[in-house]
């Protein structure tokens, strides 16, 4: 990619190839969260190829891995992308929203619980792309998500008298949806929550492709 002209238009498998040598870092420990989170933020807003080599250029082998194809979408997982988004957001006023089930969800969804709450659920969902940013924010409320346990999670909000929790961080299944949680917590909570769907006997069920979830 460095020999090529900056300021030619970067493509969505480029942004993806940059994507996979920052989470390659992060597993290695040379990013922590907050850096990996602005990097990968840079990465996706970034128009020219020119934007995109500075995010990777201190890193080991950088050059290389942007070479490389993106990873192929494991089993189950390529089946689950595409479509039209059912809901573009939820909005909560001393109230409560909830998106659960079977819905297609979009590239960014935008929760707002005022005195109220919000419940998005993602382990049945139908992603609009490979990547979804969830715009959350809680005063004196709270927004509850739920992901899938073998997705790719990142939180970066930010939690002022509230609480915004960042455990679910971490990388996923190859191929798996891409998570990314930001926003704020003003007197209010954010929680992000790996969850196996249970079946209705109370059984775990399996995850795309036949695997078992974790623990």
């Amino acid at each position: 990619m460095d020999g090529e002209l900056p300021d030619v238009r970067a493509s969505d498998a480029e942004r993806d190839e940059i994507a996979e040598v920052l989470r390659d870092a992060l597993a290695d420990g040379r990013l922590d969260t907050d850096e990996f989170g602005e990097r990968l933020d840079a990465a996706y807003r970034a128009r020219t190829r020119g934007e995109l080599v500075p995010l990777v250029a201190d890193l080991p082998q950088a050059d290389h891995r942007a070479a490389s194809p993106a990873p192929r979408a494991a089993d189950g997982w390529a089946d689950r992308f595409g479509g039209t988004a059912s809901s573009r957001g939820g909005f909560a006023l001393m109230g409560a929203f909830v998106r659960k089930g079977r819905w297609v969800a979009p590239r960014t969804f935008t929760a707002v619980a005022v005195w109220g709450g919000g419940e998005i659920d993602l382990r049945e969902a139908r992603f609009e792309d490979r990547e979804i940013v969830i715009r959350a924010t809680a005063v004196m409320g709270g927004v509850q998500i739920v992901v899938p346990p073998d997705a790719e999670v990142t939180v970066g909000g930010v939690g002022i008298m509230g609480g915004f929790d960042h455990s679910a961080t971490g990388g996923g299944t190859p191929g798996a949806v891409r998570v990314r949680v930001t926003g704020l917590a003003f007197w209010g909570g954010v929680s992000v929550e790996r969850k196996p769907l249970q079946s209705p006997g109370g059984e775990r069920k399996g995850l795309p492709g036949g695997a078992s979830p974790g623990t």
